[in-house]
């Protein structure tokens, strides 16, 4: 199954409501079954994308079933204080990997 969203694309989580950004995706589920069981209180498909997600204004990162995401059509900036890690340019609201990530 072919991701909706893509390495720099700022998304929402639907359920909780929180803008982030995508730094990684996986086409499908890679955790343990012990953190699906425990986290992925909607059990969403294992067998579709799941996304790496920097949460703006916060320290933590999200792991997010595609599911649960929508792209968010605004330009704003991301504040994440591992942003500088994964991406190093910024236009039109995406952001643009650094070179020799994934």
């Amino acid at each position: 199954m072919q991701a909706n969203f893509f390495i720099g694309q700022q998304v929402i989580h639907s359920l909780f409501e929180y803008r982030g950004l995508v730094f990684d995706v996986d086409s499908v589920f890679s955790g343990t079954e012990e953190w699906y069981e425990t986290m992925a209180k909607s059990r969403p498909p294992k067998d579709a994308p799941w996304y790496h997600v920097l949460v703006h204004e916060a320290d933590h990162t999200t792991y997010v079933a595609e599911r649960n995401l929508t792209a968010f059509e605004g330009t704003r900036y991301i504040d994440h204080p591992l942003l500088p890690a994964f991406f190093d340019g910024f236009k039109d609201g995406v952001y643009r990997p650094k070179r020799g990530l994934n």
